[in-house]
């Protein structure tokens, strides 16, 4: 197993093994997936492809190392991407490209000019730049995107738990957790990311709420960790969690015998989740049980902190207000009716409980309604309008 595909079972995402058969009397387009480092944005660009309903084959990118957390200029090039570690990237050209993501979005607008723009490019996300060039932008609603005629706008991302995994995960871990009392909550921790605060005091609150919540019911907990979680975080969880609390560290699967975040997901009956991970909460939200989301607010500078503790600014709410991603500066300009900012850092969790499909962690459970969603099919629709004109086009 790749590093990349080892990355995407440990954080619960799908590892991309979709084997296609596509040979010269095929009818249908020839479509590429590009897929990178990022869980969430795999399962997106595959959730995305299967509802198309054309075959595809799946291309895995790496990044040399310094471009692993670097961010590239956003323009055709392949100059930051490892291409003796990552899938051959040749004739004859895709008909289209499904990606997301501004290191993978360069690697599209390679293939689009080394095609002399017969590929198609599908971009699930905010393009950072060369918005036009995009032939569909699929937006969900934490990203500002101006309207235009290549946007197709939807609620949620697209995620959702695949059955026969989850299936799998629950015949192996069902022995494992049979011993724990129910309810079993499952809490699973992020991490700071965007301008997200998330340090031991935020996690410590976090524990202690959580936990209250398990003790009031009389159930038991189980955490996971992810790869933002800080290490003085996790270490606080393994020192200060009851005994009848399990705790998995991430990247630990080695030695405490697999990753239970596929079997939680199938076994809890529900979730305390982090409102960092957009990913996350919508994988859980779908399932239709109880999830509560603890939201975490923006790191504030020493500018910032000072305004508003003399009252010159109240600080933004992130179960009332957008948090706008970028810092200091993006959190101003929105404060001055000039946002400048990508995404919205708190429009999935604010959809969610506003939907009653969550609710803040401290309120009262709520049991969410059946989830019904026609986005995908409706996008997907938008996707085949593209090489398929007789298609049927949805707005």
């Amino acid at each position: 197993m790749s590093g990349i595909e080892r990355e995407i079972e440990e954080e619960g995402g799908y590892a991309a093994h979709e084997e296609v058969d596509r040979g010269p009397g095929s009818s249908h387009p020839r479509v590429w997936l590009l897929l990178g480092e990022k869980p969430g944005d795999n399962a997106q660009i595959l959730n995305l492809a299967r509802a198309v309903g054309w075959k595809f084959e799946t291309k895995t990118i790496r990044m040399l190392p310094r471009w692993l957390d670097g961010k590239p200029w956003v323009r055709p090039r392949l100059d930051h991407v490892d291409m003796a570690g990552s899938d051959a990237l040749e004739p004859p050209w895709p008909d289209l490209v499904i990606t997301a993501g501004r290191r993978l979005s360069c690697v599209g607008f390679w293939i689009k000019r080394a095609s002399s723009g017969g590929t198609r490019l599908v971009m699930v996300g905010q393009p950072r730049r060369l918005h036009s060039s995009v032939d569909l932008i699929v937006a969900a609603a934490h990203y500002r995107v101006r309207d235009a005629k290549n946007v197709v706008r939807h609620d949620l991302p697209f995620m959702n738990a695949d059955p026969e995994r989850l299936a799998s995960a629950v015949r192996t871990w069902q022995p494992r957790l049979a011993g724990m009392a129910r309810p079993l909550t499952a809490l699973m921790v992020g991490g700071p990311t965007g301008g997200l605060r998330f340090d031991l005091a935020v996690a410590r609150a976090l524990f202690e709420k959580t936990l209250a919540s398990v003790r009031e019911d009389q159930g038991s907990l189980y955490i996971t960790t992810s790869r933002r979680t800080p290490r003085d975080v996790v270490e606080m969880l393994r020192r200060e969690r009851p005994e009848s609390t399990r705790l998995f560290e991430f990247g630990s699967d080695a030695t405490t015998g697999g990753n239970p975040y596929h079997a939680l997901l199938g076994l809890a009956d529900r979730f305390v989740v982090t409102s960092d991970s957009a990913s996350m909460l919508v994988e859980v939200a779908r399932l239709g049980r109880p999830l509560a989301i603890h939201p975490l607010e923006s790191t504030l500078g020493p500018v910032e902190r000072r305004i508003t503790e003399l009252g010159w600014m109240r600080p933004l709410s992130p179960t009332s207000d957008p948090i706008p991603a970028g810092g200091f500066r993006a959190r101003m300009m929105y404060r001055l009716g000039r946002p400048i900012h990508s995404r919205d850092l708190s429009a999935i969790p604010r959809l969610l409980v506003d939907g009653k499909r969550a609710c803040w962690l401290g309120q009262e459970w709520v049991v969410p309604p059946p989830f019904v969603d026609h986005d995908l099919d409706r996008v997907a629709g938008r996707v085949r309008a593209l090489l398929s004109p007789e298609s049927e086009k949805a707005g």
